[in-house]
């Protein structure tokens, strides 16, 4: 589970974000990912049972991202991130492609699983899957406690033209336009500090597992 402390960190990290705050309470930004990376590997033992596609083995320090913003093309030059991030690779140990992702900030904490804005090639196999076996991705997507725990699937980011190859006309045209199949559950904080913290996680990951799976099978 997530220590009040972290949370607190983060809150104050918001208030305080510039490297020489960040010096001062490096030991307690170290206790903080230490506390992050005990969960991680709670979850990933957990997520293994569920999702054998998740390495058992994986290193849970190499599924925390960097606290450290890249600040060289954007705007916004605060140096660091107002949160943690735990990418959970549905197979292999490669971060990125079909995962699993959970996101702990004080009070916009949330999980979430998919693909999000696949390259090129691996986009045009998921739109041809979709394509193949629309039916299958729909069983999942428009289960009812499917959306009851992550919403409605097709109300994200779509292209505003059709894709080369399909037609306007294709009865699973709004599919073939997203530009990213992931959903997401929100967790609060209160969630995240109880003592069946990775136990809830991985049973929101349960009902996420068969979308990756269909996601999985389009890149097979």
């Amino acid at each position: 589970m997530i220590q009040s402390h972290t949370l607190d960190f983060l809150k104050e990290l918001v208030e305080n974000n510039n490297r020489e705050w960040f010096q001062v309470n490096k030991e307690r930004y170290d206790k903080a990912r230490e506390n992050v990376i005990e969960l991680t590997a709670d979850i990933i033992s957990k997520l293994h049972k569920v999702d054998p596609g998740v390495n058992a083995d994986l290193d849970s320090k190499k599924c925390v991202m960097r606290i450290y913003r890249d600040i060289r093309f954007s705007k916004n030059k605060t140096p660091y991130k107002n949160n943690f991030g735990i990418s959970l690779p549905s197979s292999g140990t490669k971060l990125g492609g079909v995962e699993y992702y959970l996101h702990i900030q004080p009070g916009k904490s949330f999980i979430a699983g998919g693909y999000w804005m696949p390259e090129a090639e691996h986009l045009k196999a998921i739109r041809q899957e979709i394509d193949y076996n629309a039916n299958d991705l729909k069983k999942i997507i428009d289960a009812p406690h499917f959306i009851k725990l992550f919403g409605e699937f097709r109300k994200q980011d779509q292209l505003k033209t059709v894709p080369r190859d399909y037609s306007a006309e294709n009865p699973n045209i709004d599919l073939l336009k997203l530009k990213s199949f992931i959903v997401s559950h929100p967790l609060k904080d209160k969630e995240l500090i109880g003592p069946k913290a990775a136990d809830e996680i991985v049973e929101v990951c349960s009902n996420l597992y068969p979308l990756n799976v269909f996601l999985k099978n389009a890149l097979a």
